[in-house]
């Protein structure tokens, strides 16, 4: 097959494997944000009692966090896909139920750390469209408003399929076709978990400053309310 002949298979066969495997492991992968709430304090030494308290530090404190989170997950997608570069396109693919689980863990870890939990539907809608943020997709306030999250996860995931398979496809496939025996798809779930952990993060991060900043703001008004009285 030509080049663009590869791109177009494993396009096709990512964006198939991506979809089932989001929509396959959703509904059953979530991170107990207490119990990390008590594994950030003791393992990242934040200085906090809840995750609201995320906001009053400075994200650069958060980055070297972040970082560990992204790094971590990206090495245990990598170990996932290791052996399984050997027989072609179909077998590089990886387990993508495996790989969403990974994923999801590791986006559900950054908004936690970032200040944003999910425990009401709203919050994990919230948490879905960053997932869509960081595959580089901008779905509308009408769009979410309008759906239930039942309904607005599937979409998300299909939309997902669509750009990311397209994307390691374009990016990858040149470089992967003749080391398909060589840790190929440990290469390939490297990059996926990586490059959408780095833009979830920065997701995660431009929401993080914008909610610091409103409370700088309205500090700063305590004083001038508080002569008034």
């Amino acid at each position: 097959m030509t080049n663009a002949d590869d791109r177009t298979v494993l396009s096709r066969a990512f964006q198939a494997a991506v979809r089932a495997g989001f929509r396959r492991t959703y509904p059953r992968v979530q991170v107990d944000a207490e119990k990390f709430l008590h594994h950030a304090r003791r393992a990242y030494n934040l200085p906090i009692r809840s995750w609201r308290d995320i906001h009053n530090l400075d994200d650069q404190m958060l980055l070297p966090v972040a970082e560990k989170i992204i790094g971590s997950s990206a090495r245990m997608a990598a170990l996932e896909g290791m052996g399984l570069g050997v027989g072609g396109l179909a077998t590089m693919l990886p387990d993508m139920g495996i790989l969403a689980a990974i994923t999801i863990r590791m986006l559900q870890k950054l908004s936690l750390i970032y200040g944003f939990e999910y425990s009401t539907p709203e919050e994990v809608k919230g948490l879905w469209l960053a997932a869509a943020s960081a595959a580089g997709l901008d779905f509308t306030r009408e769009f979410v408003e309008k759906r239930t999250l039942e309904h607005l996860v599937p979409r998300i995931a299909d939309a997902m399929a669509v750009k990311v398979g397209a994307e390691v496809a374009e990016k990858w496939v040149g470089r992967l076709i003749p080391l398909l025996s060589a840790g190929a798809a440990a290469t390939l779930n490297y990059y996926f978990v990586r490059s959408w952990g780095a833009r979830a993060r920065r997701h995660f991060l431009e929401k993080h400053r914008a909610v610091r900043g409103q409370l700088f703001a309205a500090q700063a008004l305590l004083p001038a309310a508080t002569q008034l009285d």
